[in-house]
């Protein structure tokens, strides 16, 4: 039998009730074997990254974005909160209360595990600025939302404006490059493999929820949902079917945003969701949405610079560390 899930991180609980607040804890895992090679099968060229990172272990949660909402969208100037959240069948169960200027958030407790969805890059965008910024409590305005590791300033359309990571981040959106390797890459040095399904394995994944052997994720199949009335699973749901770096739910449960540009306005989108065939968790598998999208089950994770121990330890074993310039997709 499966184990309980009290293993998963209790720093992804919480925004519970409205207008408490806590520190939003994002548990990650270091990304190592800097300068790997890119694929040559799934998506040729892609997963090839020059530096060490971490990257979130889970989705980011509605638990968290409610947290992250009740700190700074009591006026929800650039439209962070979606109604839909709260009143479709598929939403994350965020419900906003009150008027304008003293807006409160709460999550249904059963869903704060789950993937946020309904939210679009610049949403994503404006969590990771907010970390970035120490999560801060205040206006969505320079201090909290408007600059970090995107200067945005108020920009909100589907204009095609680059804003590109800045060289300063701490935290950030994952490039589809950290996102790739992260999923895909077999790791142990920097000329190993790639697997075809992010759950370490070239074998198409099942659905067993009770995950005893592994190779498991939430897609569309038989039965749907796949734990009614719940469209995505729990973060960590699949407590076997990590990728080889450790990162839960990359195939699978929520679409997750990338900050590769594609066609103008378009952002790249990767992993596939509960909506989707297991066709969409392949490494060959590559969409993209306007940045302005909010669907059902698209949602994001970041990716954060090493801690400062890692990176003296890193300078000492003579392994540099070098900033790399996000290319476009082409």
């Amino acid at each position: 039998m499966k184990t309980s899930k009290s293993w998963v991180s209790t720093g992804v609980i919480i925004g519970l009730l409205a207008g408490t607040t806590h520190a939003v804890n994002i548990d990650t895992v270091p990304v190592g074997n800097p300068g790997n090679v890119a694929d040559t099968h799934g998506t040729p060229g892609y997963g090839s990254v020059g530096y060490t990172y971490n990257i979130g272990k889970y989705e980011v949660t509605a638990g968290q974005y409610c947290e992250f909402l009740n700190k700074v969208a009591a006026t929800d100037t650039y439209g962070l909160y979606n109604t839909y959240m709260w009143s479709t069948t598929y939403g994350c169960k965020i419900q906003q209360s009150g008027t304008s200027g003293s807006y409160t958030y709460s999550v249904a407790s059963d869903y704060a595990n789950r993937p946020v969805n309904y939210v679009s890059y610049w949403d994503a965008c404006r969590f990771a600025n907010w970390l970035h910024n120490g999560q801060p409590a205040g206006p969505q305005g320079t201090a909290t939302t408007e600059t970090g590791a995107y200067t945005l300033n108020g920009y909100n359309y589907s204009g095609g404006r680059t804003i590109p990571r800045n060289a300063d981040w701490t935290w950030a959106i994952t490039s589809e490059d950290e996102w790739y390797k992260a999923a895909y890459y077999q790791g142990g040095s920097t000329d190993a493999d790639y697997y075809d399904f992010p759950t370490s394995s070239n074998t198409v994944p099942g659905r067993d929820l009770d995950d005893e052997s592994g190779n498991n994720a939430n897609y569309y199949g038989d039965p749907w949902p796949i734990q009614s009335p719940y469209y995505a699973t729990l973060a960590g749901e699949f407590q076997n079917s990590t990728s080889p770096y450790g990162t839960f739910d990359q195939g699978g449960n929520a679409k997750e945003w990338t900050e590769t540009i594609r066609e103008g306005i378009y952002r790249g989108v990767r992993g596939g969701s509960f909506r989707t065939s297991y066709q969409s968790l392949l490494a060959s598998y590559r969409i993209y949405e306007g940045e302005m999208a909010q669907w059902d089950d698209i949602g994001f994770r970041v990716v954060a610079v090493p801690e400062p121990a890692t990176l003296s330890l890193l300078a000492l074993a003579g392994i540099g560390l070098f900033t790399r310039k996000h290319s476009r997709a082409l």
